[in-house]
């Protein structure tokens, strides 16, 4: 590593006066000129015969010291201190005034060995290889290395997403040979799509086919998505796919392993523990293994000569990391299938406004079923309007319309009936019940909730008693329910049906599955359990408007994508399957529901997306810091001719006992948030500019560092 007195050169080197700049400029160029000499080392250490010098990654995430650093290698490390293997350095040691002063030991990795370094000082040694395994492969490093310069972040943040914490037991043991390619699957299920078979044989035969795919209704998916990797397989090539939960995840796993038996592939989601999870890694890594199912974290996963990387349900906020740089799923596959020259599947009930820009730009084909084989694959669909609501006298007393409690009452004779609400807890929200005015808290303003029937209001924020209060608009102290939970729902419900089980999935209690049998499953949103046998026999899609109300450019998508997740779980409308939503059947998302047609509402908002200029038709980053830091990067930052600048504007303050949610202010502090807008081929000049800034701005020391999150979900 370079030494302190180097350090202190670069800072001024940075900041000081015209003449002293020309000074340090013609040194540095004089030293480059002295013949190149075997680096020293502190306290005389000998260093390697050959290639003595390490160029490591240090684990410090911080964009201004987005570089490698030069160490020498001890002869004794020589042997174990190769390219992609982790070790212990000191960062921040050099020598000051004769004196030697050591820095404090952090982890990295050694990214390559060469014979010299361009730093004239004194180099420190390496102090300990921490594992001979190389994992830092150089294409993991590449596919880091652009993940990083996408999302004007750190590259040593983007390495720590992608290699998996280390666990020396499930290092041993050689890597093993895979098993011989299994024979090109039938197209099973893909027969009813327009180009399906044509998808499954274009993978097989060594190809790279790129598609946008709309899976029908009912629980084939999963079965469809293990051919298509077992069709990569087939090819001498490897797969990944990547799915949103660790539950749709196990599906796959299991379709899979049912269909090419197993030795082919590993599941890599955080239920496995770290131990199971890391020893999977390294089967992949070592080669025994040619495919990965997983979450999130998968998209890193170092599959050798990939032939094929697939994401379902691209639009599920969960394919999206809360970590620095925050990359996304659906953007790391689309870069590996460009670099790797892969095949692609972007698959789902819904499609995203992304899958459909791919489509409209031809960088990737359609794959969907014909309209006649959607009608008869989707469950009958009806809908209660907020007029025919308001004069339900049912629905206003037991918030279940006569339309929805009838369709319940007939599918029970048949299965299950699942009930979709997209609020958890029991009331969420109250309001005062003679003046509708929100019940918020005396102390903190946090809204208030009713945790149980006969329990006392409280405030969902700081959780102090709200029993007693008065609104402070009418005076009154009788409250009403303005939010009805999932709790409430079902306990509303089992008034209703006395003589019907009811259960619950959700976040405290998930369901993975429920017998084929007469009950009624509440359900929050993305908790829904799998129907054994045939399916649901109905679905009822409740409170539709707090998905649509959402101030959010994605409300409409997501509520569709919401609904659709329900609706495929049920069974045909020729076998009695019904779906009722609670929606205005005149808003676009609905009649989307009605026909079974995400594309059409996909290429709908991507049309207004592009009458706006919102992305992804246009590539945007969003700024958020205190007020003086914002602006002064924004200042700094030489952006793109044709970048266009948003605000800044104010974020909402965090009040001291309310939850955060990621990328929320710190509490209690005011912060605003910028936009800038480039246009499609610009991004990665905006993001570079971006980070070129941010790295001048923490070098200098300049004030707090900002926020920079480039293609934000959330530009609401």
């Amino acid at each position: 590593m370079s030494s302190g007195d180097g350090d202190r050169e670069g800072a001024a080197a940075e900041s000081g006066p015209p003449e002293q700049l020309a000074l340090i400029r013609e040194t540095v160029r004089e030293r480059k000129k002295l013949p190149k000499a075997k680096p020293r080392t502190w306290r005389g250490a000998a260093t390697a015969e050959s290639l003595p010098v390490a160029r490591v990654l240090v684990d410090k995430g911080l964009v201004h010291l987005d570089r490698y650093f030069d160490y020498a290698v001890p002869a004794a490390l020589d042997a174990e201190a190769q390219p992609g293997v982790r070790v212990r350095v000191r960062f921040g040691a050099g020598e000051r005034d004769g004196r030697r002063e050591g820095g404090r030991l952090i982890n990295g990795f050694v990214v390559e060995r060469v014979e010299h370094s361009e730093f004239p000082g004194v180099l420190a040694p390496i102090a300990q290889v921490l594992s001979a395994e190389p994992v830092l492969t150089p294409e993991l490093l590449e596919l880091c290395r652009a993940v990083a310069d996408r999302y004007a972040g750190a590259l040593a943040d983007v390495v720590q997403l992608a290699v998996p914490p280390r666990v020396a037991r499930a290092e041993k043991g050689g890597g093993g040979q895979s098993p011989e390619p299994p024979a090109p699957p039938e197209p099973g299920g893909w027969q009813r799509y327009g180009q399906g078979a044509e998808f499954l044989a274009a993978l097989a035969a060594g190809g790279a086919p790129r598609a946008v795919w709309s899976a029908l209704p009912g629980p084939q998916w999963p079965q469809e998505l293990a051919r298509a990797i077992a069709a990569a397989l087939a090819s001498g090539r490897g797969a990944l796919a990547v799915l949103p939960d660790g539950r749709t995840a196990a599906r796959v796993d299991r379709a899979l392993t049912e269909l090419v038996g197993p030795g082919h592939h590993v599941l890599l989601t955080a239920d496995a523990g770290s131990e199971s999870r890391y020893r999977r890694w390294l089967a992949v890594k070592r080669g025994a293994v040619r495919a990965v199912v997983g979450t999130r974290a998968a998209m890193f996963a170092p599959v050798a000569d990939l032939g094929l990387a697939a994401i379902w349900d691209d639009a599920d906020a969960a394919h999206s990391d809360d970590h620095a740089p925050q990359p996304h799923a659906r953007d790391v596959l689309l870069l590996r299938a460009a670099h790797e020259n892969a095949g692609l599947l972007l698959g789902g009930h819904q499609r995203s406004v992304e899958g459909a820009q791919l489509v409209e730009t031809g960088w990737a084909a359609e794959l969907a079923a014909p309209r006649e084989t959607v009608r008869a694959q989707a469950p009958r669909m009806r809908t209660v309007g907020d007029r025919e609501e308001a004069r339900d006298v049912a629905a206003r007393t037991a918030r279940l319309p006569s339309l929805a409690w009838e369709v319940a009452r007939e599918a029970l004779a048949l299965g299950p009936v699942l009930v979709q609400v997209p609020r958890r807890g029991y009331v969420p929200r109250l309001a005062c019940a003679r003046c509708r005015e929100p019940a918020r808290c005396v102390h903190c303003r946090g809204p208030l909730m009713a945790g149980e029937a006969d329990g006392a209001p409280s405030c969902s924020w700081c959780g102090l008693d709200a029993a007693g209060r008065q609104c402070p608009v009418c005076g009154g102290v009788r409250l009403r329910a303005s939010v009805v939970g999932a709790r409430r729902t079902a306990e509303e419900l089992g008034r209703a049906f006395p003589s019907v089980q009811v259960r619950t999935s959700g976040r405290d209690h998930v369901l993975d599955t429920v017998p084929d049998r007469p009950a009624l499953v509440v359900s929050t949103p993305g908790a829904e359990p799998v129907a054994e046998g045939p399916g649901y026999a109905a679905a009822l899609l409740l409170d539709g408007w707090a998905l649509l109300s959402r101030p959010d450019l994605r409300a409409a998508e997501e509520a569709l994508r919401r609904w659709l997740t329900a609706a495929a779980l049920v069974r045909p409308g020729g076998e009695g399957g019904t779906v009722v939503a609670l929606a205005e059947p005149s808003l676009r998302p609905v009649q989307a529901l009605l026909r079974w047609a995400p594309e059409w509402l996909a290429a709908a908002e991507l049309s207004d997306r592009a009458e706006l200029g919102y992305p992804p038709v246009s590539r945007m980053a969003a700024l958020s810091g205190p007020p003086a830091a914002v602006r002064e990067l924004l200042a700094r930052t030489e952006l793109p001719e044709e970048a266009e600048v948003l605000g800044p504007v104010e974020l909402p303050v965090i009040e001291p006992g309310r939850p955060r949610r990621v990328g929320d202010p710190p509490v209690g502090e005011k912060w605003e948030r910028a936009l800038v807008r480039v246009p499609p081929g610009r991004g990665a000049a905006l993001a570079l500019a971006l980070r070129t800034a941010q790295a001048a701005r923490l070098a200098k020391r300049e004030g707090p560092p900002v926020r920079i999150r480039v293609d934000p979900p959330d530009i609401g």
